[in-house]
């Protein structure tokens, strides 16, 4: 695909999602959404909820599932489905003690709760953690995806590796367009756009299946046959537990990630608060649990048929296991038209994720540190879209930094991010939640920065004396840290 195709296609697509956010503020009434603090941040809690549902798959793969988890196949198998188990179990836990709660105090930032159990600092300080976490986490994501656009799109109009600023102005532009389409309809237009994408991304990996199985002279029934021939399908991992990627460790680690990265995310947890009620929301849970669990399985066999056609047509294997799916859609191998696909998905999990992110950012920092709805006249509503360009930038420079010193995979670096960063929001909650204790709320924020620190002693001390890996259940340990540095501070009767 020549980059002036791949332009005419981004713009296109650009495009659609200007007019889904005109039409997404057009729909939502006569009300201006941007002086509306309810309509931007909860969509007025009238947004259906099995488009919620829908939108929230795409939100959650974003482009680390689209090009890390099929590149990580060949080393891992699909011992991902380990994590994905324990996921499942998580969501049962958001929807049945969380979900209810935000309801029942009629939150717009779930970190309200906190102020109302422990107290401001509380408030504020779990707040500040996930504005850590979202700038970091989102950051990620959309680097991995500018990277790739890169590669695409500004090294062939380059003519070899492209300058520096081509990279920045790359990313300054999807943030840009992002908060172009978000700054009115906030997550009124969130929820429809992400139903967009994740269409586009399924799409690409049903069309790549498709593609691979016919250039091999098969059809969609012959799929579990070919991915067996594979032999990348290994899923559990059951004979040393001292492995990172045992799969008890892995499916607490799922539990674990799902309650802290879904229930104690503002970003996941702003679209359930945007349903009518806490039925609905529960609803849409469900049925995302559903459709998240296939949309897995889709992209793991995806993983398993790349490597094998990569091997089977004699493509070089790439070094960066990120690379494998462009390389062979945009390859030539499969068709044009899979080119075209992997683009427009590939565009999807670059937007889908950031944009939600965005206004969760501005919903926090308004909210949460700045009490915007407390402002008088239109003082909150001039702060809020200050704040809204500010997360913009915040995440630019931030995808610019981790360009700059990056030497690891994006899926190791963000689930590493995630369990340092979520596991003082794990024990804040828990402890809220499951006991009476009545912290010192000066404390808090110390106790908070410290147990990350106890908890990245605990791994290294481990591995240095007998070989063991928390893996990705470090995170629960982290929150297990936090949970002991407030019952040390509690006041006693």
């Amino acid at each position: 695909m020549s980059p002036s195709i791949a332009i005419l296609i981004t713009v296109g697509y650009v495009g659609l999602l200007l007019g889904i956010g005109w039409w997404s503020s057009w729909r939502a009434g006569p009300q201006d959404l941007a002086t509306d603090d309810r309509g931007f941040f909860v969509a007025g809690q009238s947004a259906p909820w099995y488009v919620v549902a829908f939108g929230m798959v795409g939100a959650s793969l974003s482009g680390v599932t689209f090009l890390s988890i099929p590149g990580w196949v060949r080393s891992q198998e699909w011992t991902y489905l380990q994590m994905v188990a324990g996921y499942c179990i998580g969501y049962v836990i958001v929807a049945t003690i969380l979900l209810p709660l935000y309801y029942k105090l009629g939150l717009t930032s779930i970190y309200g709760y906190l102020g109302q159990r422990f107290g401001r600092q509380a408030h504020k300080t779990g707040a500040a953690f996930f504005l850590l976490s979202r700038i970091i986490g989102a950051s990620f994501r959309l680097f991995l995806v500018v990277l790739v656009l890169d590669v695409l799109i500004l090294e062939p109009m380059a003519g070899g590796p492209a300058p520096w600023s081509w990279f920045m102005g790359t990313t300054a532009s999807v943030l840009a367009i992002i908060y172009a389409y978000t700054r009115k309809g906030g997550m009124n237009t969130v929820i429809w756009t992400d139903t967009l994408q994740t269409a586009c991304m399924l799409l690409a990996v049903v069309l790549t299946i498709g593609g691979i199985l016919s250039a091999g002279g098969q059809s969609w029934s012959n799929l579990p046959q070919v991915l067996d021939e594979t032999g990348l399908t290994r899923i559990w991992v059951t004979e040393d537990w001292r492995l990172g990627n045992h799969w008890v460790k892995h499916i607490l680690a799922g539990m674990f990630v799902t309650v802290a990265m879904t229930g104690l995310d503002q970003d996941m947890m702003q679209k359930n608060l945007a349903c009518k009620n806490v039925r609905e929301s529960q609803w849409n849970m469900g049925a995302f649990t559903v459709v998240l669990v296939g949309a897995n399985v889709l992209f793991l066999s995806m993983g398993a048929l790349l490597w094998m056609h990569a091997e089977r047509i004699g493509m070089p294997l790439p070094e960066a296991t990120d690379r494998l799916y462009p390389m062979v859609a945009m390859g030539g191998s499969l068709g044009p038209w899979l080119g075209v696909a992997f683009l427009v998905g590939l565009l999807a999990s670059a937007f889908s994720s950031a944009d939600s992110a965005l206004t969760a950012l501005t919903t926090s920092t308004c909210v949460d540190l700045l009490d915007t709805p407390s402002m008088e006249g239109d003082k909150g509503m001039v702060t809020r879209k200050r704040v809204h360009l500010g997360m913009a930038m915040a995440l630019w420079l931030v995808i610019l930094a981790f360009h700059a010193v990056n030497d690891t995979s994006v899926v190791a670096a963000l689930f590493t991010v995630a369990n340092y960063t979520y596991g003082p929001l794990l024990g804040l909650f828990a402890v809220g939640l499951g006991t009476t204790w009545q912290p010192r709320t000066q404390w808090i924020a110390w106790v908070c920065v410290a147990a990350p620190i106890l908890g990245y002693t605990t791994e290294t001390l481990l591995g240095a004396t007998v070989g063991f890996s928390f893996g990705f259940a470090l995170l629960p340990v982290n929150g297990l840290w936090t949970a002991l540095g407030l019952w040390c501070i509690s006041r006693r009767s």
